[in-house]
Order: C-alpha cells, then sequence, then structure tokens
C-alpha cells in the first residue's frame, strides 16, 4: 500500500527548529500494528493520521510505544498539511479525537488550536523522579503531566535527567514538565517523558493545557507568550479561557514523500 507522508516542523517559522511530526492522510484506518511499525519507522516522537470524514476530520497521534490521548504539536502539524498542502479551504479545521472535538482556527499563517483545559494541582514529586533531577524544584503540581515550578529560566536551561534513574518510572501517557518565568517570554518550559523513545520532547503543546492556566493565574495576564528551551526550541502564543485554553503557533514542511506500506 502507498501512503503520502509529510514531515512538519511546528511551532516555529524556520525548519530545523520547532517540534517535528510526521503526518499520514489516510482513506480508511489500518490495523494498529500498522500505524506503530509506521511511526517507529518515522523515528519521530509523533505521527499524526487522519481520515476526512464530511465536515470533521478524525485524528489519531500515536508515539512509537503507544497511542496519545492529546498531542499539540502534531496537531498543528496536521492542520498545517490540510492548509498548505491538500487545498483545505475553511478557516476552522474540526478535529475528532480521545478527547472530543478540538478546532484550529487559521489566521495570517498562525494556527489557533482550542485544548482542554487542565488545572495541575498541588502534588508530591515521586521518589524516582526527584532522584533523576540534578536541581530541585520548589513547587510540584499535577495533572496528566507533573508540572515542576522552578525558580529562574536559568535553572530551566540547567536541568539534567538521569535517564537510567528516570526510566524506571512509567507515566503514560503523560511526563514531567519543568517550567519558570521567563526573561523575554512570560514563561518557559522543557519537557521530558520517561521510558520513551526520545527523552526530552522539543515543544509540547498538550503539557500548555496545564501550564497556561497556572501562569495566567500566577501572572494576572490571560495572554501569553512562552518559549520551549529545548534545543531546537519552539515558539507559543497562549491564551487561557478558564476551561479551555488556545495554543498557538506556526509550521513549516521539510519533506514530503511516499511510504510503502507492504
Amino acid at each position: 500500500m502507498k501512503l503520502e507522508l509529510y514531515q512538519i516542523d511546528s511551532f516555529t517559522e524556520e525548519v530545523f527548529r520547532g517540534n517535528p511530526a510526521c503526518v499520514v492522510p489516510l482513506k480508511n484506518w489500518l490495523p494498529d500494528e500498522i500505524l506503530f511499525k509506521i511511526t517507529r519507522e518515522n523515528a519521530v516522537a509523533e505521527t499524526a493520521f487522519f481520515i476526512e470524514n464530511g465536515d470533521t476530520i478524525h485524528l489519531r497521534w500515536f508515539t512509537p510505544e503507544i497511542e496519545m490521548d492529546l498531542c499539540g504539536h502534531a496537531t498543528l502539524a496536521t492542520a498545517h498539511c490540510l492548509v498548505k498542502h491538500l487545498n483545505y479551504q475553511k478557516s476552522r479545521i474540526i478535529f475528532e479525537t480521545l478527547v472530543g472535538e478540538l478546532t484550529v482556527d487559521i489566521k495570517d499563517g498562525v494556527y489557533y488550536m482550542d485544548f482542554p483545559s487542565r488545572l495541575a494541582q498541588p502534588s508530591t514529586l515521586p521518589d524516582v523522579i526527584k532522584r533523576s533531577l540534578n536541581i530541585q524544584p520548589k513547587e510540584v503540581f499535577k495533572s496528566r503531566d507533573y508540572v515542576l515550578v522552578y525558580e529562574s529560566e536559568e535553572e530551566i536551561k540547567n536541568i539534567t535527567i538521569e535517564r537510567s534513574i528516570f526510566d524506571l518510572i512509567n507515566l503514560d501517557p503523560g511526563g514531567v514538565v519543568v517550567t519558570a518565568a521567563g526573561t523575554d517570554s512570560d514563561f518557559v518550559s522543557r519537557y521530558f517523558t520517561p521510558q520513551s523513545t526520545i527523552l526530552e520532547d522539543p515543544v509540547t503543546g498538550s503539557a500548555y493545557c496545564s501550564l497556561i492556566p497556572f501562569w495566567a493565574s500566577r501572572l494576572g495576564n490571560d495572554t501569553l507568550f512562552s518559549r520551549q528551551l529545548s534545543e531546537r526550541e519552539g515558539q507559543l502564543y497562549c491564551e487561557n479561557k478558564k476551561e479551555r485554553v488556545i495554543v498557538a503557533g506556526k509550521a513549516r514542511t521539510y519533506s514530503q514523500g511516499l511510504i510503502w506500506t507492504e
């Protein structure tokens, strides 16, 4: 079977920056075993598969290990693929997903994704995660992900993970996000996933479901700009809407081609 494949860098205006995701349009769903094999072969953090279904689009996200309940950068990549390569004409895309209906509005090359808010609650850090960190957080919260709050952007840049310890815990489908107030942005973050093929995710849109309400409350502002401080870095435009959040960014196509599954 021959399938189209697009690799797109999300939350950036430049190739080789932001978070790469692969996007594969389908006519019918293939067995999950095949979807996982394609994802592993793609060798990126997430591959998005979608089927157009009238006025909506059925969207699923896969890592090499699991099917995700929500993925921001692969959603943005899928929207970019539809608009730039598949002649999608509407200014709003409606996705059917595991977390319900998600909308993406497109304006001036920016993709505005409407996601559920996941307000993190005060929590205790598991000993395994604590021992894996070279710098300890000043506050710990938990929603899907552990949200670790630090004193400064410099601390976020200097955090290292002892993977042999970190991988002793399984947080599927979540991870650990470290965050602090930014120097030239409202806040910064980095994101790590234990037992994952890729330890540090370059830009993690779904983590902002918790980061946006947290920093909106902490900073007293519902409109925020954030940078994720991975090696590739990403830029995100954020809005807190109480029970929903807007996670917005740009994208660039890196490659386009064909794959054969047999």
